[in-house]
């Protein structure tokens, strides 16, 4: 049976049709991430560059962006994607291809990440989680159960890092409170009550080594298993 958090995923995902998907880098990496959250894209490319392995999963691949510009440690990663709005897979993938040959996309799953995702066990040495948190309904103790699903997918050493826009604890300037009642009315966000300690504390509960900073209202985290 479908839950209503459940339901609550899947209208947020559905806002991403081809045409916002086509406004996605401009709007949102260039003049959202600078004007309004005040965490320019360029950082989060760098922590990027910081975690990313060869054999990555992408969780919310939006248009394919970061994986299209950041560096791997190697000329031939294999990639794996996973999101719940058929379009953001598409693009993403073709992007990737299309600008990378040399990388391997050998999966795309069109999956909830709030229910058990079947991946194959100890697969990745780095998990991407990147602008998807703040998208999901409820507190950090609810999107929690993200990390429990994706914790069995990582290699022992391997990283899952990403980043989020916060509701509570951060400025928030005129744009910035705007654009977080606008998104939050109409489902797109779900962060009203995100914290960076929430978050600490939700890492906490499923990893062995983890960390957050906080960039304007974004939070960078990363958490590792031994």
């Amino acid at each position: 049976m479908q839950t209503q958090a459940n339901k609550e995923v899947e209208k947020g995902a559905a806002v991403y049709s081809r045409a916002v998907l086509a406004a996605y880098d401009p709007f949102v990496l260039w003049f959202s991430n600078t004007c309004a959250w005040n965490c320019p894209s360029r950082v989060l490319l760098e922590f990027y560059n910081q975690n990313v392995s060869g054999e990555h999963l992408e969780v919310g691949v939006g248009t394919g962006y970061f994986l299209d510009k950041c560096r791997f440690p190697t000329l031939s990663p294999k990639l794996t994607f996973v999101d719940l709005n058929p379009n953001c897979l598409r693009i993403a993938a073709g992007r990737t291809r299309r600008n990378h040959p040399g990388y391997e996309v050998s999966a795309c799953h069109l999956a909830n990440v709030l229910e058990p995702l079947s991946l194959g066990e100890g697969t990745f040495g780095s998990i991407g989680l990147n602008y998807v948190l703040h998208c999901l309904p409820g507190n950090m103790a609810t999107k929690s159960a993200v990390f429990a699903n994706l914790k069995s997918w990582l290699r022992p050493g391997g990283v899952l890092f990403g980043a989020t826009i916060l509701g509570l604890g951060v400025y928030h300037g005129l744009l910035a409170r705007r654009l977080m009642s606008f998104y939050n009315a109409r489902g797109i966000f779900g962060n009203a009550w995100d914290s960076a300690e929430g978050l600490r504390t939700a890492l906490g509960e499923h990893f062995e080594e983890s960390s957050v900073r906080v960039k304007g209202s974004v939070a960078l985290f990363s958490a590792k298993l031994h």
